[in-house]
């Protein structure tokens, strides 16, 4: 969870306090100011979940795909993660995404008996989960020595 969230649930704490102590008592305050902090904080623990990857299966939350059903997998950018949650996502996609999280990692699914297409996983490093997932990098093109011009170039010049 962002700082600024929790930040946020101690102020809704506070303002509950205030509210309920400045007509009920101080009491009252307190006690109805500590009880909205602590659900809103349950709130967010229970909307956290992890992510674990071993060499049998993959559980992502409270779902468990086994590694042998697992298609292609790749990173997604913040722009491709908009596209593929958004208007172009597949209504059966199992998406576990979160709005403070920009980028994503795309799972599909090779189980021709799950309806499930692809899994959208939210995650701060995309590229990491992918690998250990069993994506490769692509390797950038060698870059052009001196001796040899690059194509761009146009030709060489006397």
């Amino acid at each position: 969870m962002p700082a600024g969230w929790w930040a946020l649930d101690v102020l809704f704490g506070l303002t509950l306090g205030v509210a309920f102590g400045y007509y009920l008592g101080l009491a009252w305050g307190l006690g109805v100011g500590l009880f909205a902090l602590v659900v809103v904080a349950l709130g967010f623990l229970t909307a956290a979940y992890t992510t674990e990857v071993d060499e049998a299966e993959v559980r992502i939350g409270r779902a468990v795909v086994g590694r042998e059903w697992i298609g292609a997998v790749r990173p997604l950018d913040a722009a491709a993660t908009r596209a593929r949650a958004g208007v172009g996502a597949d209504a059966r996609a199992h998406l576990v995404t979160r709005p403070w999280i920009a980028t994503t990692v795309e799972i599909t699914l090779a189980d021709p008996a799950d309806r499930v297409p692809y899994w959208l996983v939210s995650t701060r490093r995309p590229a990491a989960l992918a690998t250990a997932l069993g994506w490769v990098a692509p390797t950038p093109a060698p870059a052009p020595t001196a001796a040899e011009p690059s194509p761009e170039a146009g030709p060489a010049r006397a």
